[in-house]
């Protein structure tokens, strides 16, 4: 840097070079300066909630007579103004920092510091004034908290539900057509289509129920602990009041942790929640993996369903098209997975009273979300709801199914059935008809015996 560029700024370590035209101060350019790990930032979203947390703060020391009205009022309005989405470029601290995020947590003070200043025309501290009543170790953890719960509420949950409207509506357009159920990658007994598409919701709405138990947990905040969970330097009033105000400003009902130094020392609540996330990775990709077998072909794959032609295929095979989005989805699952094993790697470094790989599980954990109900949003609009079954292709495989031979186990014995299955397959026969020359049974009666419909409802047929 030349000094056409830079200001100098001062912290407790001494002097520091800071570019002119950024709002922050020293002890963000230290971070800047020693963390040149990645160049990732911290999310958006968590951006967003941390400046919350000092807006709540803010509020609150206020209403206790701690901080005074004009300098908090500059506060908030600095904070309203960044949770806008204003002032994103002046967080540049990369998630490979100190664990406990403090570097994170002074970018912020310092942003709002300086706005709040220009504002008010107060010289308004970092520390004094917009970090009062906090320390890193509680405002990074509630952070992190706030910013799940809100991108899981307003982003995942809406998700979860297209998806799942998404399958009934499905189910109920072509639930009725019977297809050939499969075990193993092979043939098996008869299932419908709307069997299917139950059990894929059925997944998926389990998954949300495990998602929004892990969010109950998630909205107990740490902030009111400071900085090792007793409350230094906090009034007895803060976290609770805290609480009120995050829940006024966000919608959401938030409560101070009844134990902050277990929301401090352990990151436990997200660890749970990232391992709703995993899954739910886990049902998208069978569900993904289970849409691109069905569609597999067109000719020497199974060739159940026709998924929406979305893009050329090839760039050397001309007309061939691919399931992109189920793909897509399968490689979010595999992401989310891994992010998932991340967050439990450093759920652990709770070292005593606390956890110090807080910004990695941040940025791990927000992505998981982030992806998660982007994926599910396509899933539901580009594949679930538009594909189409190929009934000819099902019904011709349906009908020479040697398996279907199953039904007639209680009437001719597991070894005779076995026999007729197996010349069945070896001929290439409907096994109707082979099983008309191989036993007594009158056509009528097979026909009962092992009509598809039938079959799918279990139990034993009449003889």
């Amino acid at each position: 840097m030349n000094t056409e560029e830079v200001r100098v700024e001062h912290d407790s370590m001494g002097e520091v070079e800071v570019p002119k035209n950024m709002l922050y101060q020293a002890q963000t350019q230290r971070a800047v300066n020693n963390f040149t790990v990645s160049g990732r930032r911290m999310p958006k979203t968590f951006i967003r909630a941390l400046a919350m947390v000092k807006y709540c703060a803010a509020s609150v020391n206020s209403s206790l007579a701690l901080l005074d009205a004009q300098i908090a009022g500059a506060i908030t309005e600095s904070c309203e103004d960044i949770i806008a989405g204003e002032y994103f470029d002046h967080f540049p601290v990369d998630v490979f920092q100190t664990g406990s995020g403090t570097s994170s947590n002074m970018n912020m003070n310092e942003v709002v510091a300086t706005l709040a200043t220009i504002k008010c025309g107060v010289d308004i501290s970092p520390n004094d004034h917009v970090n009062m009543s906090q320390s890193s170790n509680d405002s990074i953890p509630t952070a992190i908290q706030i910013s799940a719960v809100l991108e899981c509420e307003n982003q995942l949950l809406p998700a979860l539900d297209t998806v799942i409207a998404a399958l009934e509506s499905k189910g109920a357009e072509i639930g009725h057509i019977v297809k050939t159920g499969r075990t193993h990658l092979m043939d098996a007994m008869p299932v419908t289509f709307g069997q299917e598409l139950d059990a894929w919701k059925r997944q998926i709405a389990s998954c949300r129920r495990g998602i929004v138990f892990a969010l109950e947990e998630a909205k107990k905040l740490a902030q009111g602990g400071t900085a090792v969970g007793t409350g230094i330097n906090a009034h007895p009033q803060f976290a609770s009041l805290f609480a009120t105000e995050i829940t006024a400003l966000t919608g959401i009902q938030f409560e101070a942790h009844a134990h902050p130094f277990n929301a401090m020392g352990s990151q436990d609540a997200l660890v749970g929640l990232s391992g709703q996330l995993r899954n739910l990775a886990v049902a998208v990709m069978k569900i993904s993996n289970d849409l691109r077998w069905m569609n597999s072909g067109p000719l020497a794959g199974l060739g159940e369903i026709e998924l929406e032609s979305l893009q050329p295929g090839s760039s050397i095979m001309p007309g061939k098209v691919n399931p992109v989005v189920p793909e897509a989805s399968a490689m979010v699952a595999a992401q989310v997975m891994g992010n998932d094993a991340t967050i439990g790697i450093a759920g652990q470094s709770g070292n005593f009273e606390l956890n110090v790989m807080l910004p990695l599980i941040a940025d791990n954990l927000l992505e998981s979300i982030h992806l998660m109900a982007n994926a599910l949003s396509l899933l539901a609009t580009k594949a679930i709801s538009t594909f189409k079954v190929r009934e000819e292709r099902v019904g011709a495989a349906l009908e020479r199914n040697p398996i279907l031979v199953t039904a007639l186990n209680p009437v001719i014995g597991y070894l005779k059935a076995a026999d007729i299955a197996k010349k069945a397959y070896k001929e290439n026969r409907p096994i109707i008809d082979v099983a008309l020359e191989e036993t007594d049974l009158t056509r009528e009666q097979l026909e009962a015996l092992l009509d598809p419909v039938t079959l799918t409802r279990g139990g034993i047929a009449d003889k």
